[in-house]
């Protein structure tokens, strides 16, 4: 039986079940993280939007930035005992019409309807890659961005029994959205050890380029996860009521 984390990007999996992660795998269960927006653009074009991101990250083209967090994505999950696979959907900010327009401009936004059919075929994708008794976990969508709210949709519609995780970081900025994403789930706690909430972070700071980003600096990431970790004794999982 596996265990399958489907990250919407390289790092959502390990900054929101990382020391969970690590504590299933020493335990001897396999895990794997199945990030879904990481292929690889076919034009070198960018768009202003994904220009900003680059600067942000320090890279120059989008071949740089996938190559160089899915190394990331690689060392974290080598830290959390994890196995780590990368589908070919493209991140939003490289996402483009039929007329070579980009989509987005910001990554707080509604799914388009152009893009109605991308979590039936995401679906298909992780669905073909499944063994009968892996278990699934997603993103709630905590924050509302369009992967993670796509990734989720994507994962309701592969047919399996869920489980969810919040959404770290964007539950400490948007903790009203909580509720209404966990409307109708259980939710149970999974301890988690000292040695899972030090691996936690040592994956998290794996994501070198994105640090900053996410948080002010290293030692916030530290501190914010450790209140998470305190206010749970462990990280909390949702999945609908009746379901084992």
């Amino acid at each position: 039986m596996r265990w399958i984390y489907l990250s919407p990007h390289l790092d959502d999996a390990a900054l929101s079940a990382g020391g969970w992660i690590y504590d299933q795998t020493r335990a001897g269960i396999p895990v794997e993280i199945w990030t879904i927006m990481c292929g690889f653009p076919k034009t070198r074009k960018l768009s202003p939007f994904a220009e900003y991101l680059h600067n942000q990250w320090g890279m120059a083209s989008a071949r740089d930035v996938v190559s160089g967090r899915r190394t990331e994505d690689k060392n974290a999950a080598f830290v959390l005992g994890a196995k780590a696979r990368h589908f070919d959907f493209l991140d939003c900010i490289y996402r483009q019409d039929r007329n070579g327009d980009w989509l987005y401009y910001s990554i707080f936004v509604d799914p388009l309807p152009g893009e109605a059919d991308l979590p039936r075929h995401i679906a298909d994708a992780v669905r073909a890659r499944l063994k009968p008794d892996d278990k699934l976990i997603c993103q709630l969508g905590i924050g509302k961005h369009i992967d993670h709210v796509t990734v989720r949709l994507a994962a309701e519609l592969v047919g399996r029994p869920l489980h969810y995780v919040a959404d770290i970081p964007y539950l400490f900025d948007y903790p009203k959205q909580l509720a209404p994403k966990t409307a109708g789930l259980r939710r149970k706690v999974e301890r988690v050890s000292r040695a899972g909430l030090k691996a936690w972070k040592e994956a998290v700071l794996a994501y070198e380029s994105q640090i900053t980003m996410l948080f002010k600096n290293p030692g916030q990431m530290r501190k914010f996860i450790n209140a998470h970790y305190s206010k749970y004794e462990g990280i909390p999982i949702w999945r609908k009521k009746g379901q084992k």
